[in-house]
């Protein structure tokens, strides 16, 4: 009997690792398609897209050198590294401490608030954008610094979500024993809160991160052409009457993914820790 339920289990197993490798390619191929037309010339890429470059379709790195001359992609990449890291910062900080204050703080003010918080995920963006762009204008939000407030008004409901529900799961105890020994609140939050918070605060950071680095439409809509960020950039790729170097634009998204790739591997051990304790223990 145990013998028949161990056969069991292991055919289970290894039909899941199958499907996990079936679905790991799946989600890849998309990837390694981009990767491998890079290479390729631009004619070749719309007839012969799923073949590897061979000795008539390989350019070697020509596609790259006419992307970010085209694109301008290092000053772009700029623009998006600066929008990302100062909209994710500004997120962390202040959602992580209104997070922390609607949960130790119990009113009916701050319930409110969490539940507000909450339901503004549920809103999309395309039904307020075109407030929010005149809005913008308004208040000279239309800038590279400005755009940074505008993500932090966005971001805030599920970071916030996700703080609260991580907060939870923290031990009273370790606050009230900072504040016996003469801590403040600011003290308490950035001395004692803020280290344990770290696997939500990482997870939280990639989320936005692969939000803000990606984003096309916010960016076209309030800096334009003024400050191209690197999705704008390559749509540009895209010429009159629908013509679309292809060869440069794969390139040029082999680029834009490499940072993100690379920060989302070095960090990947906090993602599911961090969704687990923000989502179960609150």
């Amino acid at each position: 009997m145990e013998v028949g339920v161990r056969k069991r289990k292991s055919i289970v197993k290894i039909l899941l690792f199958i499907f996990l490798i079936a679905l790991s390619i799946l989600f890849l191929s998309p990837i390694f398609i981009v990767l491998m037309n890079s290479f390729k010339g631009k004619f070749f890429i719309s007839e012969t897209p799923f073949q590897m470059p061979n000795s008539e379709t390989f350019i070697g790195l020509e596609n790259y050198t006419s992307g970010l001359e085209k694109t301008k992609f290092l000053h772009a990449a700029g623009w998006s590294l600066f929008i990302t890291l100062g909209s994710v910062a500004a997120i962390l900080l202040f959602t992580s401490m209104t997070a922390w204050f609607i949960t130790r703080v119990k009113n009916k003010l701050n319930k409110m608030l969490y539940y507000v918080f909450t339901l503004s995920m549920i809103v999309p963006f395309q039904m307020v954008m075109f407030t929010m762009t005149k809005v913008a204008n308004v208040l000279h939000l239309d800038n590279p610094v400005g755009i940074i407030v505008i993500y932090l008004g966005f971001g805030t409901g599920l970071s916030v979500f996700m703080f609260s529900g991580f907060v939870k799961s923290i031990p009273l105890e370790l606050e009230e024993a900072s504040m016996i020994d003469g801590c403040g609140p600011i003290k308490t939050f950035f001395l004692v809160v803020m280290p344990v918070l770290k696997p939500i605060i990482v997870t939280v950071a990639i989320l936005n991160s692969m939000w803000i680095w990606n984003d096309y439409l916010l960016p076209y809509l309030l800096i334009g052409m003024d400050y191209k960020t690197i999705p704008i950039a390559i749509q540009y790729l895209k010429g009159g009457y629908g013509s679309i170097d292809m060869g440069a634009m794969m390139a040029m998204l082999v680029l834009a993914i490499i940072p993100i790739v690379i920060f989302y591997i070095t960090c990947q051990k906090y993602i599911i820790e961090g969704v687990v304790a923000g989502a179960v223990k609150g």
